[in-house]
């Protein structure tokens, strides 16, 4: 596999397990500074977009079905699979327990500020929609609001990741399989008679 192959795969895998590691550490009491810049979550999302545009882009190229992309996957190494196939899976547990509500403390979500007034949405029943709330409140609520916006990014990296994974060791088999084979056996020397 070339190292381009290697590089944009390491890179897909590394920005996906920081931004899965943020959305984790949002579980945490208090406010953390790595999530509350502005930057981090339209930061992930364009580098999301690139990097799984391309490998998508890199894998269209080989011309070959999902069923040979995946074969290819298989034949990475073992460490490599099951490093990428552990951290989609935190990936997808993240998404999931935010989506249940499961992992949060409160029933309060998606907190806002509008017009300097603060706000978030209440999914109980008696009360479903949107409700003010004290600007404590909603510093309590922000790493949660934030956490599918990072958590999001991070698995579509990681498909990135493991896509363009593929389609380096497909290029290296088809290079492989096409390149000329030595003559055998005779070297060029002539045999002497005698």
């Amino acid at each position: 596999m070339g190292w381009t192959y290697r590089l944009h795969g390491a890179v897909g895998a590394a920005l996906g397990a920081g931004l899965l590691g943020l959305a984790a550490l949002t579980w945490l009491p208090g406010a953390l500074p790595l999530v509350e810049p502005l930057w981090v979550i339209p930061t992930g999302f364009v580098a999301a977009l690139v990097l799984l545009v391309a490998a998508l882009v890199r894998a269209a190229l080989l011309r070959s079905d999902k069923r040979v992309l995946w074969e290819a996957f298989r034949c990475l190494p073992g460490r490599v699979r099951a490093g990428l196939a552990a951290l989609a899976l935190v990936g997808v547990a993240i998404l999931v327990l935010d989506a249940t509500g499961a992992g949060s403390s409160g029933r309060l979500r998606d907190a806002e500020v509008r017009d300097g007034r603060y706000y978030a949405f209440d999914p109980a029943p008696e009360t479903r929609g949107t409700v003010e709330i004290s600007r404590s409140a909603y510093e309590a609520l922000l790493p949660g609001s934030r956490r599918p916006f990072l958590a999001l990014p991070g698995v579509l990296l990681l498909g990135a990741s493991g896509l363009v994974l593929a389609a380096g060791e497909l290029h290296r088999a088809d290079r492989a399989r096409t390149a000329p084979r030595p003559a055998g056996g005779n070297s060029g020397r002539a045999l002497s008679g005698g």
